[in-house]
C-alpha cells in the first residue's frame, strides 16, 4: 500500500530504531514490547489472535475477524487520517494488542480519537500501558496533535484504566455513542491534550 508517510527517527531510552518506511518496520521499541505499522503478512497471525480473543473483547470491541476485514481495515490505516500499531511482545514476537488513531482532523483541531484491544494472554502485564506510552509520543512529538479523546463504555474498567494511568482526564458522558455487536452503547469521554502528556516528563523523545 503506498502512502506519504515521511521517515521517521524515534529514540527510546538507550535503543534507536530509524525506519524509512513505517508500514513494514518497527517504530520504536521500550522494555517489553515494540509498536509498528500492520502489513497484508500479518493476516494470519492477527486473525486467529482475535479468534483466541473474542470472549476477552465481548461487548467491548469489534477488531477485524475475517480476511476481508482485514483488508479494509489495511487499506483504512493505509489513509493519511489513521494510524494503527500493532504491539508486538518483543521476547516471542507475538502480537500482544492494537491501539489505533482514528480521524485525524488538522486545521482549528489538530485532534484524533484513541481505540485500542488487548489480545488474549497478554492483557494485565503492562504490556498495553508501555506501548500506548509510545504510540502517545508518537501523536504528540511526531504528529503534533493537540488534543486525543477516548470514548470508553462505562463497564471497560480495564480500559478505563489503561486511560487513566496514561493522564486521560474525565470529561463526560455521551448516552447511545457508537453501536458495538449489534446495539448502541453508551460510552465515557477521556482526553488529553500534548500539554498535559509533555509535562508528564516521559523519558522518551522523537525527532
Amino acid at each position: 500500500m503506498a502512502n506519504s508517510f515521511s521517515a521517521i527517527k524515534i529514540f527510546c531510552s538507550a535503543t534507536t530504531l530509524k525506519t524509512h518506511s513505517p508500514h513494514y518496520d518497527s517504530l520504536c521499541v521500550e522494555r517489553c514490547v515494540s509498536i509498528r505499522h500492520p502489513k497484508a503478512s500479518d493476516a494470519t497471525a492477527f486473525l486467529q489472535a482475535v479468534q483466541e480473543s473474542r470472549s476477552l473483547h465481548g461487548r467491548w470491541s469489534q477488531p477485524p475477524n475475517t480476511p476481508a476485514k482485514f483488508k479494509a481495515y489495511l487499506e483504512r490505516y493505509a489513509l493519511e487520517m489513521h494510524r494503527s500499531f500493532l504491539v508486538i511482545n518483543r521476547k516471542d514476537r507475538q502480537l500482544a494488542g492494537v491501539i489505533n488513531i482514528n480521524n485525524i482532523i488538522r486545521g482549528h483541531f489538530h485532534s484524533a480519537s484513541l481505540g485500542y484491544y488487548a489480545f488474549a494472554g497478554h492483557e494485565g502485564r503492562g504490556r498495553m500501558r508501555t506501548a500506548l506510552q509510545l504510540v502517545l509520543l508518537y501523536v504528540f512529538d511526531r504528529l503534533r496533535l493537540h488534543r486525543l479523546e477516548a470514548n470508553i463504555q462505562p463497564g471497560n474498567i480495564a480500559s478505563i484504566a489503561l486511560a487513566k494511568g496514561a493522564g486521560f482526564v474525565y470529561e463526560g458522558y455521551s448516552k447511545r455513542f457508537l453501536k458495538i455487536a449489534g446495539r448502541w452503547r453508551d460510552h465515557e469521554r477521556w482526553a488529553l491534550l500534548r500539554e498535559d502528556f509533555r509535562a508528564r516528563k516521559i523519558p522518551l523523545k522523537i525527532t
